[in-house]
């Protein structure tokens, strides 16, 4: 593996940072423009089922609820992806059959990251053996933590190999880096590794995604992007849990980044629950009255 200088990622000023986002939750959006942002986040968003307790029935109805979110609701689009372990993407392969959904898997020892890199690897093929379109894998963050950003890097870029043609996306888990420029620091490292997508969390650990965190990951996106012309995703995960907050990052991604990220190919949320929050906004949208939310699954 190649040796990358590791020493030029800019400092973080935090309060300029909070003061930004400050900002962009002051927004002011019309009614028309908020139904095509909500409907536009709704397309974004990676439904996911993550639990020692998953089955393939609950896969199977994660899948079809993807498919078949309101069907009531005009113009209503789908979810970009559904996320599982390696041992479900062929449960959820078949269920979604062609329906252009992606599947998308966690790997690498989800959501630790703590196992040998045999096994990493090995992870990483089930999951894209058995037809994954996107492979989600945790860094080592002790390893970061110590300062072996060498091994680091060449971890995802060993995975990254082993993804073939199926997308990385490259979970820091910001909530255990502890500080603004250890994130842009870790994200940083993730793109020159050939990260796909940067990722914020595995949604298990708090505080998951954050708006300056984000930021944070967007400026190291749109730096790489300036320098090299390549485009990377963004992925803000856990934690986005209404259709308000999915509008304010929206706001923050088309002013960091413009509007070539402004789709689900560059960017995503890992936020199950958000899905039914948006439903019931474009519900009330459409019909002027809220539906019960014993009308959207929770799974």
């Amino acid at each position: 593996m190649k040796n990358i200088d590791f020493n030029n990622s800019p400092t973080i000023d935090q309060v300029g940072i909070e003061e930004r986002v400050a900002r962009f939750n002051t927004r002011s959006i019309k009614k028309q423009s908020k139904i095509q942002g909500l409907k536009l986040a709704l397309s974004m968003i990676d439904l996911t089922t993550l639990e020692g307790k998953d089955t393939e029935g609950k896969v199977q109805q994660m899948c079809y609820k993807a498919q078949h979110l309101a069907n009531d609701i005009k113009d209503l689009p789908t979810v970009a992806a559904v996320c599982v372990y390696p041992t479900f993407v062929k449960t959820a392969k078949k269920a979604l059959g062609n329906s252009g959904i992606k599947v998308a898997s966690v790997a690498t020892a989800f959501p630790s990251g703590n196992s040998t890199h045999e096994i990493k690897i090995s992870d990483t093929t089930l999951a894209v053996d058995d037809g994954a379109d996107e492979v989600d894998m945790v860094i080592s963050r002790g390893e970061f933590l110590q300062g072996n950003y060498q091994f680091v890097f060449d971890e995802i870029a060993s995975i990254k190999e082993a993804c073939g043609k199926a997308r990385l996306k490259v979970i820091l888990e910001t909530g255990e880096l502890s500080t603004l420029d250890n994130i842009r620091k870790a994200s940083d490292l993730a793109i020159l590794a050939g990260a796909d997508f940067i990722k914020t969390s595995t949604g298990k650990i708090q505080p998951a995604a954050t708006m300056p965190v984000t930021l944070v990951m967007m400026q190291a996106i749109n730096d790489h992007y300036t320098k090299t012309g390549k485009m990377v995703g963004m992925k803000p995960a856990g934690g986005i849990s209404t259709a308000k907050n999915a509008l304010q990052y929206l706001v923050m991604l088309y002013e960091t980044l413009g509007s070539k990220w402004m789709s689900n190919e560059w960017f995503r949320f890992g936020a199950s629950s958000l899905a039914n929050d948006i439903v019931l906004q474009l519900g009330k949208e459409q019909r002027g009255v809220y539906y019960s939310k014993d009308y959207i699954s929770i799974d």
